[in-house]
């Protein structure tokens, strides 16, 4: 018969405890990259509904349509000017769960969702997509909002002042040239229980010098 010493025996118990624990993190790491990726997803029960987002130059803001000609300059009165374009989105509240027709999922106060935070970027189809070269430098705003059991509409900011004095948009004034971009418009939000939303839109936006709704043209 053979007997194992002391520390033989405190050696095997150290390799199996040590592979065992080994395991644990891995399964423990798993699982944190995954409800990490849930997280990112949203993970609450409610989720948000584009119905349609328009957006308007400046100089004419009551003027909303799918598409935008943003115009790098205006002149009223004889006086060269910048302005903002505003966008709007409108919103509804969807459930994960919808339920059945019998037996339809109403949403509570739980459900609602409310804004705080949006992001503006601009792509091009081409591919030439360097900010602050090919298409103006993305950006973040503030909005509150909250998203209830009917339609809500939310103003915005599609192109702010700055990015018409900062290249590429500021040698437009100057030129014929068009720049026509996508600009991707994401909404961040969080249920009343805390859980992230997130929701995306998409639409035109042409920056250019185009003419001038007091002058007929520049």
């Amino acid at each position: 018969m053979s007997f194992e010493s002391n520390a033989e025996r405190v050696g095997r118990d150290k390799a199996v405890w040590g592979g065992a624990l080994r395991v644990a993190c891995a399964l423990s790491l798993l699982t944190a990259s995954g409800c990490g990726d849930l997280v990112r997803q949203g993970t609450g029960s409610s989720y948000l509904i584009v119905g349609a987002l328009e957006a308007a130059s400046g100089a004419t803001p009551q003027a909303f349509g799918s598409n935008l000609q943003s115009d790098v300059i205006t002149v009223v009165d004889g006086v060269a000017t910048i302005f903002n374009d505003v966008g709007r989105v409108r919103l509804t509240l969807g459930m994960k769960d919808a339920g059945s027709a019998e037996s339809p999922t109403t949403p509570t106060v739980n459900n609602f969702i409310t804004l705080d935070r949006y992001r503006v970027e601009y792509i091009r189809a081409d591919g030439r997509n360097t900010q602050g070269v090919d298409v103006p430098y993305a950006f973040d705003g503030a909005v509150t909002a909250t998203v209830g059991a009917s339609d809500t509409t939310i103003g915005f900011t599609v192109v702010r002042h700055t990015a018409k004095g900062e290249a590429p948009l500021a040698a437009l004034a100057r030129s014929p040239v068009i720049i026509s971009t996508i600009a991707r418009i994401t909404l961040y939000g969080r249920d009343q229980t805390g859980r992230e939303v997130i929701a995306t839109a998409q639409m035109s936006v042409d920056f250019g010098n185009f003419g001038d709704p007091s002058s007929g043209g520049d």
